[in-house]
């Protein structure tokens, strides 16, 4: 199932019906699960750990060595979850010693010319749009997403299924559940659509929008809103996972769109 136009190291461990298409270059300290399918001209380098049924197009790079003038050597990985297919010109970037590896999840689907940066980690059922830019140590939660021609800011934190519009620069944190655009980025609602598709009833989304309608529109700082919402919703999943994504964000949520208001407030 290797090309005989394919140089695959000797140590590389492939595993049953992978198929490896001509000029594609796999170096030693790379593993493949089963079903996946190599395309032509695709470069995997040390520290790669793919797993089953992928799919990875032409021109992709996975594992390189992080464009990171910190990077010493260290021994990392990218590690890509079952069934995510990477598409043409992608790169894929291998940990630091901050973290030791960039993941990406289960099901996931990256077009063509996105690059991931070292430290990642994306989660399950991500969809990342042609010519995204993600720099280091991002955090993007499952059922994300990305719209075409979109960057993230270092260190930036998305909450699940989230829906990011095209061309959007992401410069503060998008918690759970949110749509965002425009410039600068503002939130635009919840994803209600996106819900719905993954199962969410009306009255799990009507509880989302309340919460989000007491920080975004009430004309309170996100303070403020955080403690009314503890005092007047009662416990969920949900509310809770997003009252922590807040609390737990350094750079501060994304603000309320024609606002003004700071989101660290």
């Amino acid at each position: 199932m290797i090309h005989q136009l394919a140089a695959v190291d000797k140590r590389a461990k492939i595993s049953k019906n992978v198929i490896v298409e001509p000029f594609t270059t796999i170096a030693g300290d790379v593993e493949i699960g089963e079903g996946s399918w190599i395309g032509p001209n695709v470069t995997i380098m040390d520290g790669a750990r793919i797993g089953k049924n992928c799919r990875i197009f032409p021109g992709t790079v996975i594992s390189a060595i992080p464009q990171d003038l910190k990077f010493d050597g260290e021994d990392t990985q990218v590690i890509i979850g079952d069934e995510t297919t990477i598409r043409e010109c992608v790169t894929v970037n291998r940990g630091t010693k901050a973290l030791g590896f960039t993941k990406i999840g289960k099901n996931c689907l990256i077009m063509a010319t996105s690059h991931i940066a070292h430290d990642c980690v994306i989660g399950d059922h991500v969809i990342i749009v042609n010519g995204c830019g993600i720099a280091g140590h991002v955090e993007i939660g499952d059922y994300t997403v990305m719209g075409g021609l979109s960057a993230v800011h270092q260190f930036g934190k998305i909450g699940k299924h989230v829906m990011i519009s095209g061309g959007t620069l992401v410069r503060k944190d998008i918690p759970p559940y949110v749509k965002v655009a425009r410039e600068p980025m503002s939130y635009a609602g919840i994803n209600s659509v996106g819900l719905r598709r993954r199962g969410f009833t009306n009255e799990k989304i009507f509880e989302i929008q309340k919460i989000y309608r007491a920080i975004f529109q009430m004309k309170m700082n996100v303070s403020q809103a955080i403690s009314h919402i503890e005092k007047e919703m009662l416990p969920t999943a949900e509310r809770d996972e997003i009252l922590q994504f807040i609390q737990n964000s350094p750079r501060g949520i994304v603000k309320g769109y024609g606002t003004g208001k700071d989101s660290n407030s």
